[in-house]
């Protein structure tokens, strides 16, 4: 159920963006950008979140959206619309605006989704998580010799 709501925020946002920016600049037919967006929309969700969000985390998944979404943007433009003025703009703008949702699509999906999803994801400790001991070192003579006369010792007091 957390997939659908996902997948459904996800294309909202996608197909906004894609109907506005497309619409004003090209008057594009309606049908095609709806195809742009639904497939535009099951690119990103394939990819960028079960697949890169899952494995590398929130800001790897929100940066890996642009390029994937421009280029799969601009590549069905390309097929479907047929413009005077280049829309590989267009695609950089929607690209643009999509990413910035793509935060709050990947928050929602992290907070609702089981711990168990995202145990794959290997994550390396950062500069604050980081702990250091300090032990003082003996020679093992030493060790063996304080081990003897601390036992001598409690032999003594009994």
């Amino acid at each position: 159920m957390v997939y659908l709501k996902t997948l459904g925020i996800k294309a909202l946002a996608i197909g906004v963006t894609v109907f506005s920016l497309f619409g004003i600049f090209y008057n594009a037919d309606v049908m095609n950008l709806f195809w742009i967006s639904l497939l535009t929309t099951g690119l990103a969700f394939l990819i960028g979140d079960l697949f890169v969000l899952r494995r590398f985390g929130n800001v790897t998944a929100s940066i890996a959206d642009f390029p994937l979404a421009f280029l799969s943007i601009w590549l069905l433009g390309s097929l479907f619309i047929e413009a005077s003025i280049p829309i590989a703009t267009t695609s950089l703008m929607a690209a643009f605006f999509i990413t910035c949702c793509e935060p709050f699509i990947h928050t929602y999906m992290i907070e609702n989704l089981e711990e168990d999803a995202f145990e794959e994801r290997e994550t390396t400790p950062g500069a604050g998580e980081l702990q250091t001991e300090f032990a003082e070192e003996f020679d093992s003579e030493t060790l063996t010799d304080e081990k003897e006369n601390h036992h001598d010792k409690n032999d003594d007091k009994n």
